[in-house]
């Protein structure tokens, strides 16, 4: 049985809860996977899952190779590093929680890029306590392309990758991801959008077993309206998407990005690209959450998360959905081959 890591996540968040969650509500989707990451967190947020019944016993597991003995109806847990003391409080930057959220996608990863685990779920983390940890990463994403590049020995550059939420109804992939909009407009270049059409073609052509129709939103309104409210379509985009249709892509627009969110999920086209973080992800996030899975293409690897944060509002309380995540593992499992 192919292997996956669930990494638990800022365990000040709701991710330990989820976790557990998806193992006592999809006992069979969750065979095969294991958590990275703390012995304590985990107790607790399974705790907080279960409510008034008994949790789910949690198993310790040395290396992916014990897995086998884990009896069913438990959580195989793989300690990533020293164990805490105590967990962290719920719904507070902690700077031992960043700590240790970063420490699991860590060893994740780098399981993953060594072949013994096929694919890795990622929990919520929080950006504000990875920060405080001193990682020097915005989020999953870039942490990722970071241990990709190392791995692989090549320069940040050479790595590159993007983000794409999906969900039944609607996938999306960002040109940028997490920077300022400033930036995210600076971003817009044509080697930007070229390669972010490559990648989206390989990616969903895997996915999908046929060649992707990929529609691409415009960056202003009307998708500039033949340059009278800028004119990045026309210098930048369009011929990014000439140049992509030249080498085979069935790509189409620029179009403007107030509608072509609803042409894609009305089946006109597999996917959009869009310009920006926000003008792609609102949209799919619209229309829910609870579906929404978020997969990193250009990685040699494959990962996916949830749709949503660490919901510090909620965390402990044992009100947090696991739909998303345990979408997110389907997702991984189906990418795997598994």
């Amino acid at each position: 049985m192919k292997r996956i890591a669930i990494t638990l996540g800022d365990p000040a968040g709701i991710g330990p809860e989820i976790i557990a969650k998806a193992f006592t509500q999809a006992p069979e989707l969750t065979q095969g996977c294991f958590v990275a990451g703390d012995l304590a967190c985990l107790r607790r947020g399974a705790a907080a899952a279960a409510g008034e019944r008994p949790p789910l016993p949690i198993a310790l597991v040395g290396s992916v190779q014990e897995l086998a003995q884990v009896p069913p109806r438990c959580i195989p847990l793989l300690q990533v590093g020293a164990p805490l003391e105590a967990p962290p409080p719920w719904g507070q930057v902690n700077e031992a929680a960043g700590r240790l959220a970063a420490n699991a996608v860590l060893w994740a990863a780098s399981a993953a890029l060594r072949g013994e685990v096929a694919a890795i779920v990622t929990a919520p983390l929080h950006k504000e306590a990875l920060s405080a940890a001193g990682l020097p990463y915005p989020g999953h994403t870039e942490l990722l392309q970071a241990e990709a590049a190392a791995h692989a020995g090549v320069a940040l550059e050479r790595m590159p990758v993007r983000m794409m939420l999906a969900n039944d109804e609607l996938r999306t992939v960002l040109v940028s991801i997490h920077v300022a909009l400033r930036q995210a407009l600076e971003a817009v270049t044509f080697a930007n959008v070229r390669e972010t059409l490559r990648i989206t073609d390989a990616a969903l052509a895997a996915m999908l077993g046929r060649r992707p129709r990929i529609a691409v939103a415009g960056l202003n309104p009307h998708a500039g309206e033949g340059g009278l409210f800028g004119r990045e379509e026309i210098e930048v985009i369009a011929p990014a998407l000439q140049d992509a249709r030249a080498a085979g892509l069935d790509v189409h627009g620029p179009f403007a990005p107030d509608t072509v969110f609803m042409r894609a999920r009305r089946g006109e086209f597999d996917v959009v690209v869009a310009m920006y973080h926000d003008q792609g992800l609102i949209p799919v996030k619209y229309l829910g959450v609870e579906k929404g899975v978020n997969v990193t293409l250009g990685l040699p690897l494959v990962r996916t998360s949830p749709d949503h944060g660490t919901a510090f509002d909620i965390a402990g309380t044992g009100r947090a959905d696991a739909s998303s995540l345990v979408e997110a593992i389907r997702m991984a499992k189906r990418l795997a081959g598994g």
